[in-house]
């Protein structure tokens, strides 16, 4: 979810400034409905949403005109697909907790990607990580809750920070067990705060010791979701789409 949708009219689609388009996206147990903007008489632009599964799912582009009845201009089948940043989200989420899992992924500390590389990651992980569908007891710091403070083992927010993915630490800081692990030592006895620190990383610091400390800015940030039910409505501010999001 969260791409630039475009699509392009044809000449007959082309229609007065009061026609207002909208997709519908039809899977098989949700249903979205975006709004788009106009780029110029033969272009729009949305938002994909994010879907609650792999699947081919039907779009529709409708018209709307006060007075008419709305019509449906064109159909397309779109596809989504489980991409890498999925992937990479979904294991860390089943990773919390499990210490040879978190140990394992401690290696790429020592390739250390490019900052552009690094930036990239955060920002797809991150954005994979809000479209997951976490359980509701879901916890940063893994199922086991009898574990205290001062039994010392690796966490989800100590990679995070290891490898300096400033929007996925946000994230994990807004998730149940995220203020938690701050003050969580790993075998080395460093803590996430302190392994920011020791690394350099000042906005990182900054975000984990600062009470009113703002959310990173990124893709994810231009978006506003409000959840009711079996709805929620997105506002996307960058394009000033809406989506409408409902069980089936």
């Amino acid at each position: 979810g969260d791409s630039v949708i475009t699509v392009q009219l044809t000449e007959e689609d082309k229609v007065e400034d009061d026609v207002v388009f909208y997709l519908i996206f039809t899977g098989s147990t949700v249903q979205h409905c975006t709004s788009t903007r106009k780029i110029n008489p033969g272009s729009l632009e949305t938002i994909s949403p994010g879907h609650d599964c792999c699947e081919t799912v039907k779009v529709a582009l409708c018209a709307s005109r006060e007075g008419h009845p709305v019509l449906i201009v064109a159909e397309e089948s779109f596809q989504f697909v489980q991409d890498e940043a999925y992937d990479a989200a979904q294991f860390l989420a089943t990773c919390a907790g499990n210490q040879q899992a978190l140990n394992f992924t401690r290696f790429l500390d020592r390739s250390r990607p490019p900052a552009a590389d690094v930036d990239f990651l955060d920002e797809k992980v991150a954005l994979a990580f809000r479209h997951l569908k976490l359980p509701a007891e879901w916890n940063v710091l893994g199922a086991d809750q009898s574990l205290t403070e001062n039994i010392p083992r690796e966490t989800l927010m100590h990679f995070a920070v290891r490898l300096g993915l400033l929007r996925l630490t946000w994230f994990l800081l807004q998730q149940p067990g995220g203020r938690g692990a701050l003050s969580i030592h790993n075998n080395e006895g460093a803590t996430p705060v302190s392994l920011a620190l020791e690394r350099g990383y000042q906005k990182l610091h900054q975000l984990l010791t600062e009470e009113e400390a703002r959310e990173p800015d990124s893709w994810s940030t231009l978006s506003h979701t409000v959840h009711s039910g079996d709805y929620s409505v997105k506002h996307h501010r960058g394009l000033d789409v809406y989506m409408l999001t409902a069980e089936a």
